[in-house]
């Protein structure tokens, strides 16, 4: 068994992220007793039967009575208000941490109704799938991932140390950082993509719309690019309301470049669109490249 080890752990949102993270615990032994807390009964018995967790509820503060470690993988924008009502049953010692990837409103919004002598370590782990719900969830999820964490003044050391290992153990290389960089980097490396393939595909559709049949042709590079459009709506316009400035800067910033594409593309400019996806295949090659040797060094 690790030095690590939970008594109880409380799962709230059994999904990908939290059902991978509680398969990943189980799996290195850092917990004795997995509780889920939800609210679809379908998804929660599902998570049952599949050894995830070992008993739920739909009742926040039932859920977490007597655990260890509250895990919060909700929606952002319902993380404070799920805290909030957990609150009055935290035990005193316990360690609360989330996994959304909008940090300072989140911050803002909970540590004010975190009761004394309860610890929140605010974290995000750079993980996940265009699949959700606990069926989604796999122990290896993390692996080779990195998990920002983003401490405050507030947050206790000891208990920041147990949520740094507790990632490390799940395979992932913990990085620690304030949290309007933290949102800042998100804006550009995982915000603004989703926000592209939403457009990107609804502008597809658009064309359907008018009676041209466009996507019974998409191939690879269509259905590959766009495949993070299957993500959660529900989640992606929580995270638009709570990063809201980052992410219009960074749509600012975009659409400078796109049309400056645009522009090369009328003057036919075939140089300097040659240079421009040159630059990006460049830096894409280096992504892939040091991507691939993060798995052999597995």
């Amino acid at each position: 068994m690790s030095p690590l080890h939970f008594n109880k752990a409380a799962i709230i949102g059994v999904g990908l992220i939290g059902g991978s993270l509680a398969l990943a615990m189980r799996k290195k032994g850092l917990a004795s007793r997995f509780v889920g807390v939800g609210r679809g009964l379908a998804n929660l018995e599902a998570a049952k039967r599949l050894g995830i967790i070992d008993s739920f509820t739909h009742d926040v503060a039932e859920g977490v009575k007597g655990a260890d470690l509250v895990i919060v993988a909700v929606p952002v924008l319902k993380i404070a208000d799920t805290i909030k009502a957990a609150a009055p049953c935290l035990k005193k010692g316990a360690i609360v941490t989330d996994v959304g990837s909008v940090k300072k409103a989140v911050i803002d919004a909970v540590e004010p109704v975190v009761p004394e002598g309860v610890h929140f370590v605010p974290g995000h782990p750079i993980a996940g799938t265009e699949n959700s719900g606990s069926e989604a969830a796999f122990p290896e999820l993390f692996i080779g991932r990195k998990c920002i964490l983003t401490p405050t003044p507030k947050t206790d050391p000891g208990a920041l140390e147990k949520v740094k290992a507790l990632w490390q153990e799940a395979g992932s290389n913990v990085v620690l950082m304030d949290a309007a960089t933290h949102d800042g980097i998100l804006a550009a490396i995982s915000h603004l993509p989703h926000m592209i393939a939403y457009s990107l595909v609804n502008t597809v559709a658009d064309i359907e719309k008018a009676g041209v049949d466009a996507l019974s042709y998409s191939a690879g590079g269509f259905k590959d690019f766009t495949r993070i459009a299957s993500s959660s709506p529900e989640m992606w316009s929580d995270i638009c309301a709570l990063n809201k400035d980052a992410i219009v800067k960074m749509i600012d910033n975009f659409q400078k470049r796109l049309e400056g594409l645009k522009d090369l593309i009328e003057a036919g400019d075939i140089e300097g669109l040659k240079k421009d996806f040159e630059r990006a295949k460049v830096t894409r090659d280096s992504l892939v490249k040091k991507a691939g040797r993060i798995v052999e060094n597995r």
